[in-house]
């Protein structure tokens, strides 16, 4: 009785689709179940036709097949908030974030397909290196030359071991994260000891076979912009706007599970922040964990990358669509600290509201 009824339902759907869109061009049927396979609900399709409309797209389902087609779609949701004043409605929140989730999806598979690599002879000078060696420890290292049959790294150094160690003949195993694509790892042994550009250097064979291990979780841009930090003590409301000013500090990129910022002094690995910055005239609240620190002891300077908390969904698609060039360009650097009191609260947003949307 149920498949019977489900397939009643699909038919009175598809035959709403073919009803209401009058365009002569594009394949309905095709686009409803390239949808299907999207993720997007029956509801989430009857949008998308609507904007396929308002934007002239003439295969619909191109917008599934196309990075270009599909931005368009989002730039025109996106239009249509801010025009409309609804940025605080959760149901328009919740399908904005499910286009963003495949807009990000597509983006990143385009941009990993590219940036991939697959021999050690693709690492660039200069590339951070974690040196494992077995049964002894941990090692950092970069690549100081990558020419010709070898790949010549740093000596490898660790506070905890021995600096009169012998490289000579050693296995090791390799680690590093390549900027905008994944991590990987591969297994080398050392061949000679020798000194490369002034530098106490190791020399190794080129592997062909390196191991891709995890992957980027999100897209990050550049992003330099004034911002304030916060302490965030035990029993703090994480997602509360603050309205006096904090800590200086000069944002350096951005996504939605996090960012980067440069300020004086030295910070810690797992602290909590929340950083305070102005999107579009809109005040942003991130709270996020330290997970790694750059520190400059010259001019006691750290660049700090932080992992946000999983953000209210108005905060998260906010920072989409800074992170896809969708937001008009701000006068305004500084963040607007007065802010009404139901504006701060409709930012910080509520767990119990995105919940509600999620279970419709």
């Amino acid at each position: 009785m149920i498949p019977f009824l489900i397939f009643v339902a699909f038919g009175l759907v598809l035959a709403i689709f073919l009803t209401q869109s009058r365009e002569r061009s594009g394949n309905w049927i095709q686009f409803f179940a390239k949808g299907k396979e999207a993720g997007f609900t029956i509801k989430d399709m009857e949008q998308l036709r609507k904007l396929v409309a308002t934007c002239n797209i003439k295969d619909p389902v191109a917008i599934f097949k196309s990075q270009k087609q599909f931005e368009i779609i989002v730039r025109s949701m996106v239009n249509s908030v801010r025009l409309s004043g609804e940025r605080n409605d959760p149901s328009i929140q919740h399908f904005l974030s499910k286009l963003f989730d495949y807009f990000k999806k597509i983006e990143m598979e385009a941009s990993e397909s590219k940036s991939r690599i697959s021999n050690s002879r693709q690492i660039s000078e200069g590339q951070p290196l974690r040196i494992l060696v077995a049964g002894t420890g941990v090692y950092k290292s970069e690549v100081v030359k990558n020419f010709g049959n070898y790949l010549t790294i740093a000596r490898p150094v660790s506070s905890k071991n021995a600096a009169t160690m012998q490289w000579n003949g050693v296995k090791i195993s390799i680690y590093f994260w390549r900027e905008d694509d994944a991590g990987y790892v591969f297994d080398a042994e050392i061949i000679d000891e020798v000194f490369s550009k002034g530098i106490s250097s190791l020399k190794l064979e080129h592997n062909d076979s390196l191991f891709r291990t995890q992957k980027r979780k999100s897209l990050r841009v550049k992003f330099r912009k004034p911002a304030f930090l916060y302490l965030i003590n035990d029993g703090d409301n994480p997602h509360r706007l603050e309205k006096s000013a904090g800590l200086r500090c000069m944002l350096e990129d951005i996504s939605d599970t996090g960012c980067a910022f440069r300020v004086n002094g030295q910070a810690s690995v797992g602290l909590r922040f929340k950083v305070q910055f102005s999107l579009d005239r809109v005040p942003i609240c991130m709270p996020a964990t330290v997970r790694s620190i750059e520190h400059n002891q010259e001019s006691n300077i750290s660049l700090v990358r932080m992992e946000a908390d999983p953000l209210p969904m108005g905060t998260r698609n906010h920072i989409l669509c800074e992170v896809f060039d969708m937001l008009p360009e701000e006068d305004e650097d500084e963040l607007p600290f007065r802010v009404l009191e139901e504006e701060a609260d409709a930012i910080s947003g509520t767990a119990d509201q995105d919940q509600e949307v999620r279970n419709d």
